[in-house]
């Protein structure tokens, strides 16, 4: 007893917490006095455990234990805890420490804080050497003291755990022990990732061992364990077939934890992949080293930032690992153009650290120096097959210059390399740092133009590096050097080993050149007219020998034609006064194909181009369709400069566009009417239409580069979201390329909805009406669209509902809770409220975009995110106090949020949408399936609203209730259907579609129903009870004559066949008199029976009969409603063949009316006085009869 008072007392000493009154502890600040009485106690307790051995074991477990239980959840309190429990428990011997880690595992199920504090304990006893156990203890007691335990079990155990604080905490811990040294660890690593099978509980070697811990597993299964079915503990096996899945598996969890929802856990997976692969401990395999590149745009800017240093340091580890080099590149080099500064200078800094500073004077290169071999492989690979990144290392390397770092030594090592193997990569960073260079040695540069222009074999992207150098450097050098090197590269233009990709940087030279030469901008023109006026006339003489003469297609050269014409282009636009109208025949004559004129245009967009418009009056010349594609650019770049061409050809451009079936024409023409877009918008803002019929085209390419223009388009707001551009644009969401799909997903979250936040908002609900191709609608849908257009872009139909269902889903990801609470209640207003108002007619077609917008109502994205989230999943406790408190804030608003949609729903939608059902149970819409959907997702959201929302009306809230059951009960036996239809091709005949036909006026033909009966319209709901099957034709024939049947006359019937079992010695007056006596009841005829039996079983032949009044009144009011089985109007028993009263119908015959009962009901007399009936086709409860 003094020693539980004693440890007591010293309990909150040791968790560093004060008494505040009562049971409830405050933590002190963590000063040094605290710290020290806390060793202090710590110290205490030991020397007494060292001194009284057996007699303080039980009370040191019990101290252990509420160590546990009264921890502190911070970060800073768990850790000192975890470290004097470690110390504490390692006074313990081996069979009660055993035993206090059984305990620790049982207890971490527990709670999310309790599941945090063993990891910091499992890590804490990880420093601690092994245990070699003794043979006293049960293998099951060995198994508890190895490190194996803690590493598989405890921390890796959970790092799939259901809360994201412990799957967060368990993966740094788990990274945390791959950096550890000791060698048990290491071992139990290698089992885990690398085992032949999965042994990662124990290593026994009895299977008396191994039977004995999954008994104590088994007798653990009455707890939470959340992690169990996805991690491999439980199972052991000897078996070695699975060699090397066991890794795989590890890895790729860790690539789902990546791109987890919370931003801790992804943080945490990256650093343990770093750690698996840094220390080869697994391979480097394509998918994981893209998870980490991926990372590198995560929308966290943690995320980001951790994905940076782990590549980086990965890289460092493997320096040459040709896919670790590539993933770098493409992950690291993009980030320098991040939206947060922070991550670019990040970026900046890797690129400076790997590719700058190791840059060293090629006399002083060593073959050892690993940082210098790695810098130079990089940049081989960005002049080679990376070069796709070069507009994102231009971009760096300016950055890099207003900071200084291009100095005139980093200048001159790098010229060092330009005649060694590194001449390529070499050049490449000369011309992205001429520019911001203050000295460079231009001979140089100009001894090596000389040889490179002369030279055969010259490599076309040296000479190209090599012609932008010259360009930057063009300003220091003298004005003699200026027009040697002017009349140098015009002359080398206009030979025919000219390459055609160094063109362009050719002529970009001599304007830089020119400019140079100049004195003022006046004679800067003057020279480009003359040297720029000379190579157009070169290229005209070209093409009019091939063009305008008889035997000039003989003659034909194509890569020198297309070489002509690239050169006309370019040189055309420094020099627009020399460039007439017979450059522009020549060029358009290239353009006419043979087959276009007769081709008619399909898009009700464009006008019909007149003969004398310039494509039409050069019928039948036949050039190949690399030809005429490079000739399309040529003539986007004569029309940037003279407006009158650009009238006459951007309505033939766009004609081109729809009638080519060459897919680098299609491709040509987008490119030049999206830069003429830039030019020219007015003129080219009416074709945008057609433009964007591009991104449904055959071939992935243009769709991609459709896909990129427009979105620079509406990002520099050239182009406007209007008419059907949205829709176009998110169809392809769903495209078949993945790649394509991706690309499309970032463009519009990351690029265009942050221009516009509400964009997705707006369009949403049109959304639903357009691709379900609804234009029933005053307001949505109604945009113009051609034939072609609507074909093309269709999603109508059940064979796309999946894909539709994507592009809501994403939209709706992507939504502010604001804006989910406004869509909801405008779905509800525009959408089904239309149908209720009959507004819209609910036919068919309606019944699709009725089945749309239920099942956008039932997803989980429309949810506001604090009925997505638990409010404990958005804290985290490591986090700082001013962080938790904004979580805490941040909480209580979700929560605030989440009562008023709750409000909103129950007010404004549950009414629309339980009036809606009454109609379509009327005329048996299909889509009333996917009512009852919604309204099962509303009743498991929303169960204690509905029921307060019902209160005042008990009978529609039994009626919901019943009608979920049955909807449930259908499900269950659709889906049994289903199997019997697999094993058995012909079913038996369900007694549920057997009905009674009213005597009188019908063939008394006495047969059984055919199996199946008839056939249901397409998802309908089958209806409580034995109603008639809906026909094929049901939706087009008014119903007349015909009473439906009502739910809540069966749910009557239910409740009193419940009243009648429960008090059937209390009413024997009514209940169980002879089957006679229901021959005095009003309304019936001949001899019947009800059978109180289940709708969906044969019947059992137990019958209760119910004579003198009639089933739907009972002797008294009934309060509970509590809805069993169904009611069946067939009798139990057969019918006979001369039985008159009876007739089986036939599927040949019409459908007979049903016999209408004389039973009134005080509330339909009420109702029948002018009273206001607030729901359609309901009745009021009933009454009990005087």
């Amino acid at each position: 007893q003094t020693l539980r008072y004693v440890f007591q007392r010293l309990l909150n000493v040791i968790l560093m917490v004060e008494s505040s009154g009562g049971s409830r502890l405050e933590a002190l600040p963590i000063t040094s006095a605290v710290t020290s009485a806390r060793k202090q106690a710590v110290k205490f307790i030991s020397f007494l455990v060292d001194e009284r051995k057996e007699a303080v074991y039980p009370v040191l477990r019990i101290l252990l234990q509420h160590i546990c239980a009264k921890v502190p959840d911070k970060a800073d309190y768990r850790t000192h805890a975890a470290q004097a429990l470690v110390t504490l428990l390692d006074k313990l011997p081996c069979a009660e420490f055993a035993e206090f880690i059984r305990w620790l595992y049982k207890y971490s199920f527990t709670k999310v804080s309790c599941s945090v504090f063993v990891l910091d304990v499992a890590l804490t006893l990880l420093e601690l050497p092994e245990r070699n156990p003794g043979s006293s203890l049960s293998p099951e007691q060995q198994s508890f003291l190895k490190h194996k335990f803690l590493v598989q079990v405890i921390v890796f155990g959970r790092c799939s755990d259901k809360a994201a604080v412990v799957r967060s905490k368990a993966l740094s811990s788990f990274a945390h022990c791959l950096e550890m040294k000791a060698a048990t660890i290491s071992e139990s690593i290698q089992d885990l990732l690398q085992s032949s099978s999965v042994r990662t509980v124990l290593e026994a070697n009895t299977n008396t061992a191994s039977m004995t811990l999954l008994s104590f597993l088994s007798a653990m299964s009455n707890h939470p364990l959340k992690t169990l079915p996805t991690f491999k503990t439980i199972e052991l096996t000897e078996s070695s077939d699975s060699a090397g899945t066991d890794g795989k598996e590890v890895m790729a969890m860790l690539r789902v934890r990546a791109g987890d929802e919370k931003t801790n856990v992804r943080k945490s997976a990256l650093q343990v992949l770093l750690s698996i692969l840094k220390h080869g401990v697994m391979p480097c395999t394509a998918e994981d080293l893209g998870t980490l590149r991926d990372r590198c745009r995560d929308p966290a800017v943690s995320v980001r930032k951790q994905s940076l240093l782990s590549i980086t340091e990965l890289l460092l580890s493997q320096p040459n690992n040709v896919l670790v080099q590539k993933a770098w590149l493409t992950g690291v080099v993009p980030v320098v153009m991040d939206a947060e500064s922070s991550v670019q200078e990040k970026a900046l800094d890797c690129l400076d650290q790997l590719l700058l500073q190791h840059i060293k004077p090629y006399s002083k290169s060593r073959s050892n120096d690993g940082r210098q071999e790695l810098a130079w492989d990089l940049l081989s690979l960005l002049s080679s097959e990376s070069q796709e990144l070069s507009r994102y290392l231009s971009k760096a390397f300016l950055m890099l210059s207003k900071q200084k770092k291009f100095t005139s030594t980093f200048v001159s090592n790098v010229m060092s390399h330009v005649e060694t193997e590194h001449s390529w990569a070499a050049w490449m960073l000369l011309a992205k740092v001429a520019g911001s260079s203050p000295k460079l040695d231009y001979s140089k540069v100009i001894e090596s133009w000389d040889s490179v222009s002369r030279s055969q074999n010259a490599s076309s992207g040296t000479v190209g590096h090599i012609l932008s150098v010259m360009g930057h450097v063009a300003k220091h050098l003298p004005k003699s050097s200026c027009q040697r090197l002017t009349e140098n590269i015009q002359r080398w233009l206009k030979e025919p080993q000219c390459p055609l990709e160094v063109i362009s940087p050719a002529v970009d030279t001599l304007q830089k050149l020119c400019q140079a030469s100049a004195a003022a901008p006046e004679e800067t023109q003057e020279l480009l007219n003359q040297v720029c006026g000379d190579l157009v006339s070169t290229c005209e003489s070209y093409i009019s020998s091939i063009v305008l003469k008889e035997d000039g297609a003989g003659q034909l050269q194509e890569d020198l034609l297309v070489r002509h014409l690239f050169l006309l282009g370019d040189a055309a636009q420094l020099c627009p006064a020399k460039v007439d109208k017979h450059t522009f025949l020549l060029v358009q004559s290239i353009l006419a194909s043979p087959g276009s004129k007769d081709q008619p245009s399909t898009s009700t967009d464009s006008e019909e181009i007149p003969s004398s418009q310039p494509l039409s009056q050069f019928r039948g010349s036949a050039m190949p369709s690399v030809v005429r594609a490079h000739a399309f650019i040529t003539l986007g770049k004569l029309c940037l400069q003279h407006d009158e061409l650009a009238k006459q050809c951007i309505p033939a451009l766009v004609r081109e566009l729809e009638v080519s079936e060459d897919v680098a024409v299609r491709n040509n023409v987008v490119l030049v009417l999206c830069d003429l877009c830039i030019r020219y918008t007015s003129l080219v803002d009416r074709y945008i239409p057609n433009v964007s019929l591009c991104l449904r085209d055959p071939h992935p390419l243009i769709r991609r580069q459709t896909l990129i223009l427009l979105t620079n388009l509406l990002q520099e707001e050239f182009v406007k979201w209007k008419d059907g551009l949205f829709f176009r644009f998110v169809i392809v969401l769903v495209d078949p390329d993945p790649d394509i799909a991706s690309l499309v997903e970032f463009c519009l979250a990351h690029l265009l909805l942050k221009r516009n936040p509400t964009m997705f908002s707006q369009h949403f609900i049109e959304c639903i009406f357009h691709f379900n191709s609804y234009e029933k609608h005053q307001k949505y849908n109604r945009f113009p669209q051609s034939l072609r257009a609507k074909q093309l872009f269709s999603l109508k139909g059940k064979d796309n509902r999946e894909k539709r269902m994507r592009i809501y889903t994403f939209l709706l990801n992507h939504f502010t809770d604001e804006q989910r609470f406004n869509i909801t209640t405008k779905i509800s207003h525009n959408i089904l409220a239309c149908f209720v108002d009959e507004v819209l007619p609910l036919d068919l077609e309606g019944s699709e975009l009725l089945s749309d917008t239920f099942a956008v109502l039932s997803c989980k994205e429309i949810k506001l995110s604090s009925m997505r989230s638990k409010p404990e999943e958005d804290l985290q406790p490591d986090e700082d106090e001013m962080a938790t408190a904004n979580a805490v804030m941040q909480v209580a608003q979700k929560k605030l949020i989440s009562q008023v949609q709750k409000k909103n729903f129950i007010e404004n939608i549950i009414p629309i949408i339980t009036s809606l059902k009454s109609l379509m149970e009327e005329k048996r819409i299909p889509a009333l399936k996917d009512l009852m959907n919604c309204l099962r997702e509303m009743m498991q959201d929303y169960r204690n609203e509905i029921k307060d929302f019902f209160a005042m009306d008990k009978q529609l809230a039994a009626e919901l209730e019943y009608d979920m059951k049955k909807y449930e009960e259908q499900l269950a036996r659709e889906k049994e259907s289903e199997q019997e239809q697999l094993s058995a091709a012909h079913g038996a005949q369900s007694p549920s579609l057997e009905r009674a036909a009213s005597p009188g006026g019908q063939n008394n033909n006495t047969a059984q129903a055919s199996p199946g009966g008839r056939p249901s319209t397409p998802g309908s709901i089958p209806r409580s009870g034995p109603p008639e099957l809906p026909r094929a034709d049901a939706l087009k024939q008014p119903l007349v004559g015909r009473r439906a049947a009502s739910l809540n006359t069966l749910a009557i019937l239910n409740s009193a066949r419940k009243a009648a079992e429960e008090m059937n010695k209390k009413r024997s007056r009514s209940v169980g008199r002879s089957s006679s006596a229901s021959s005095e009841a009003p309304g019936t005829s001949g001899s019947q029976q009800v059978s109180f039996q289940s709708l969906n079983q044969q019947s059992s032949g137990e019958n209760v009969a119910v004579a003198g009044r009639a089933i739907s009144t009972p002797e008294q009011t009934i309060n509970d409603l509590t809805f069993g089985a169904g009611v069946s109007y067939i009798s139990s028993t057969h019918t006979p063949g001369s039985a008159p009263g009876k007739v089986v119908l036939l599927p040949s015959c019409s459908p007979s009316q049903p016999r209408e009962w004389k039973v009134e009901s005080p509330a339909g007399r009420r109702s029948s006085q002018g009273a206001p009936l607030r729901r359609s086709q309901r009745k009021g409860p009933l009454q009990p009869d005087s």
